[in-house]
């Protein structure tokens, strides 16, 4: 079975996000990319379980705009079924693992099922991995951990939801502060992330957490 309890969270760490020539780069996003290596191989390492968020996208989304404001509307980016939709090699999962697709509903069986895997994706249409896809919340319970170590991009948006969402419903959660890469001309987290208690620490401590 798989480490009890605990649950790595990786962020939207595709392409789009994470390489220079992506279509919504954050800058400087590849200097966290050793560190993203790192975490991989010690979910492997230790046989914990990987949930991998990914922006997946259709010309109609939401949050997808010509004019966009870079706030609440962005240009197109992680479009469903292009290389910028995939995940860089650092956390790219190794093995065929379950992807729960947002327009699809699934039953508890299904879950249950997905849950079974060390590594499963999460498609998601929408900043907030929950309102994005409405599985999340039922996979998550399937899992039924107590912590959660956040990471990837962005700190002010997609890993923000993540990180709060999680809070919400009753979880410790840890971001990986060296983990992760925030977008411009957004705010930053960090004051609304000490309200909810989640807990700022840097790789290393996650080594000594599992020790």
């Amino acid at each position: 079975m798989f480490t009890k309890d605990i649950l790595f969270w990786n962020v939207d760490t595709q392409i789009d996000f994470m390489s220079k020539n992506g279509k919504l780069y954050a800058q400087n996003a590849e200097e966290i990319q050793p560190t993203l290596a790192a975490i991989t191989k010690l979910a492997e390492f230790n046989n914990i379980q990987v949930i991998n968020t990914a922006d997946y996208h259709y010309s109609n989304s939401a949050e997808l705009s010509s004019n966009p404001d870079f706030v609440n509307t962005f240009p197109e980016h992680c479009m469903a079924n292009s290389l910028g939709a995939e995940y860089i090699s650092e956390t790219k999962p190794k093995e065929n693992c379950p992807e729960i697709l947002w327009n699809k509903i699934y039953n508890e069986t299904e879950l249950s099922e997905a849950a079974k895997h060390r590594n499963i994706i999460i498609r998601k249409d929408a900043f907030d991995v929950f309102e994005g896809n409405p599985n999340t919340y039922g996979l998550l319970k399937q899992i039924n951990p107590t912590t959660v170590f956040v990471y990837g991009v962005t700190t002010n948006v997609c890993v923000d939801c993540a990180a709060v969402g999680l809070a919400e419903r009753g979880l410790k959660v840890y971001v990986i502060e060296d983990a992760i890469k925030e977008l411009p001309n957004i705010p930053l987290p960090f004051e609304k992330w000490d309200e909810l208690g989640i807990t700022r620490i840097s790789y290393d401590k996650v080594v000594e957490y599992l020790a």
